[in-house]
C-alpha cells in the first residue's frame, strides 16, 4: 500500500467498501444514541452527530455520512452537509463541553454542499463559526479522516487536539479534479493536481499537519461485520489512547496547546518547504 501514488490513494480513499460513520460508531462505539436537528431550520442526513460511550469515555461523536448504494447516497447527499449539519454538530459540541464529555470528529466529505439553498442559508458562516468555536471549546477533540477529507466542508469539524488519519485517506483543501479545473483547465490532469497537493497521510505527518497514521487492511469489506469490527481494533486503540492522554490536561493546558498545534502549521524554513 505504501508505494501506491497520490490519485491511487483518493481512490481508495472514495471505495464504495470503505467504513463511513455509521460503521465506525457501530464497531467502535457503545450506547450510542443519535440526536437530530440544529434547533434553527432542519436536521441534515449528511452529518451524523449523537452521545456514545468509547472505551471508558464519555464521547460526542460528528462526522460525516456518505452512504453505500444510490438511495442512500441521495439521502445523505453524498456526504455533504449544508448549514444545517455544521449547526447541528456544534449544537452537540456544546452539549460535550456543558458535561464534560470528550468529542471525536470522523471526517468524510469531498467538501460542504456548494448549492443555492446552501448558501442562502449561510454555509461560509456557519462553517467559519464552527472553526471559531471548536478552538475554544475546553474539552479533549479527537479528529479522525477515514476517507475523504475534503476543503473548509472537512475542517468545520476538524479543530482538533490530535488529528489522526487511516493510512489511505486523503486530507486537502480541495479535489484533486477540482484544482486540476482551476490550475489547467483539465480535470483529467488530477494525477498530477494530487502530487502537488501532498494529501495524503504520509505527506501530511511529514509536514506535521496530523498526528498519527492508522495502518489500514489490504481491503476493506464493510458487508462483514466481524472483519470490519478486527480491521478498526488499531484505530479504537489509538482513539482510546490519545483520549486518555488528553483528559490528563486542564482546560487551559488543552487549548493553550491547540491554538499553539494550529498557529504551527504551515511555517517552514525555505531549506525545509517540500
Amino acid at each position: 500500500m505504501s508505494e501506491l501514488t497520490a490519485i491511487e490513494k483518493v481512490r481508495l480513499a472514495r471505495h464504495q467498501q470503505r467504513p463511513h460513520t455509521l460503521d465506525l460508531v457501530e464497531h467502535l462505539c457503545e450506547d450510542f444514541l443519535e440526536l437530530h436537528g440544529d434547533r434553527r431550520y432542519a436536521d441534515d442526513a449528511a452529518m451524523i452527530a449523537g452521545v456514545a460511550r468509547l472505551g471508558e469515555f464519555e464521547v460526542v461523536v460528528v462526522g460525516q455520512q456518505k452512504g453505500r448504494n444510490t438511495k442512500e447516497r441521495h439521502q445523505r447527499n453524498f456526504g455533504m452537509p449544508k448549514p444545517e449539519g455544521y449547526r447541528k454538530a456544534l449544537r452537540l459540541m456544546h452539549q460535550a463541553e456543558k458535561f464534560g464529555r470528550a468529542i471525536v470528529s470522523f471526517i468524510d466529505t469531498s467538501g460542504a454542499y456548494p448549492g443555492i439553498d446552501a448558501e442562502e442559508r449561510g454555509q461560509a458562516e456557519a462553517i467559519a463559526y464552527n472553526l471559531k468555536e471548536m478552538a475554544h471549546l475546553p474539552v479533549p477533540i479527537v479528529v479522525v479522516v477515514l476517507g475523504e477529507g475534503g476543503s473548509g466542508g472537512a475542517l468545520a469539524i476538524g479543530v482538533g487536539d490530535r488529528i489522526l488519519m487511516l493510512e489511505n485517506s486523503v486530507y486537502s483543501v480541495i479535489t484533486p479534479e477540482g484544482c486540476a479545473a482551476i490550475l489547467w483547465k483539465d480535470a483529467a490532469k488530477s494525477d498530477l493536481a494530487a502530487e502537488s497537493l501532498r494529501l495524503t497521510a504520509r505527506d501530511l505527518r511529514r509536514l506535521e499537519l496530523i498526528d498519527e497514521i492508522i495502518a489500514e487492511p489490504s481491503e476493506w469489506n464493510a458487508l462483514d461485520p466481524a472483519k470490519t469490527a478486527l480491521d478498526l481494533q488499531p484505530l479504537k486503540t489509538a482513539l482510546v489512547s490519545n483520549l486518555e492522554a488528553l483528559f490528563h490536561l486542564s482546560a487551559p493546558q488543552l487549548l493553550e496547546n491547540r491554538w499553539h498545534k494550529f498557529r504551527r502549521m504551515g511555517h517552514w524554513l525555505n531549506s525545509d518547504a517540500p
